[in-house]
Order: C-alpha cells, then sequence, then structure tokens
C-alpha cells in the first residue's frame, strides 16, 4: 500500500474523495434537472379535446375511443402538432368541448394545464363566408389569385393544415 509521505495518507484514503466528487455533482445535477421540469410556467397549448383513456396514437388517427367515455376517464388536450396528451383541470371549464379544436390559456404544470380560459379555434371559413383576397405561386412559379382560379361553377379551394409523411 502507498503512503503519501507529507500527510500520512493511504492510496486507499486518498481516492475516497475523488469518487465522492463525481456522484456529488451527478446528485445535485439531476435535483436542479427535476426542479427545472417541474416549474409551472404560463402559455397557450391549441388541440382537440378528448377523453384521458386513449392516447396520442389513437387521438392522432381520431380513433372512436377517443370520444367515448371510460370508467376514470377525464377530459384531456390532445396537441396533435406535438403529439402530446395533456390533463386539463379543473374539468369544469372544459366540459361541453369534447371533440372541439381549442386553444387553452393556462399555466403547465408536468403534464397537466390549469386551465385559465378556453377558447373555440376557428377552423376556416364559415359556410356562404366569402373567401379574403389572397395571392400564391403555384407549382409553376406563377401567382395565383381568387379571381384567377375561379371557374364558371365557382371554385372550391383545401388549405390542409398539417400532414404527418
Amino acid at each position: 500500500m502507498l503512503q503519501c509521505p507529507a500527510e500520512g495518507l493511504t492510496e486507499k484514503h486518498m481516492n475516497k474523495p475523488l469518487l465522492f466528487f463525481p456522484a456529488a455533482v451527478l446528485f445535485f445535477a439531476s435535483l436542479a434537472a427535476a426542479e427545472q421540469g417541474s416549474a409551472p410556467h404560463s402559455g397557450a397549448w391549441s388541440g382537440v379535446i378528448v377523453y384521458s383513456s386513449c392516447n396520442a396514437d389513437e387521438a392522432f388517427n381520431e380513433s372512436r375511443e377517443c370520444f367515448l367515455s371510460a370508467p376514470g376517464a377525464k377530459l384531456s388536450l390532445y396537441d396533435d402538432t406535438s403529439r402530446v396528451m395533456y390533463g386539463l383541470e379543473p374539468q369544469q371549464l372544459t366540459a361541453g368541448h369534447l371533440g372541439d379544436p381549442v386553444t387553452v390559456r393556462g399555466e403547465l404544470d408536468g403534464d397537466t394545464i390549469r386551465v385559465a380560459s378556453i377558447e373555440l379555434m376557428s377552423m376556416g371559413l364559415a359556410v356562404g363566408q366569402k373567401a379574403p383576397a389572397f395571392s400564391l405561386h403555384d407549382q409553376f412559379g406563377g401567382t395565383q389569385t381568387l379571381d384567377s382560379l375561379k371557374g364558371a361553377n365557382g371554385t372550391v379551394l383545401l388549405f390542409f393544415r398539417s400532414a404527418d409523411w
């Protein structure tokens, strides 16, 4: 066994502090990360109100199970952009919105949104409402407007919001 002549410490004793330091760093880093991850933050989240008895894959595929009440199921928000399910509290504010596209404002605490307000999202024009003027480039680089697309029997426009390719 080696001995440190200046301090009378053995090699066995000198290694203990070296092993303790990385363990202490990892412990305190994990505490800090847990603290940051659980800190609530305010914001707005958009999606569709579904029952918590379905998972994100079922909600993405608009499975009928997501819209059927199951024992113990609560209303949740499915964000189809990030494919995340959020719990919603209090449930009273979400009542009557099953299947509705909404924007929820509140505070995110873990995976639950403490709802401050909920509002229906507008999903396009109402029947009979005129489309606003626009100009867009087509696949050939030409500019198209509502008037240039208009046919003898009118025009049908489809705007596709998102896709999972």
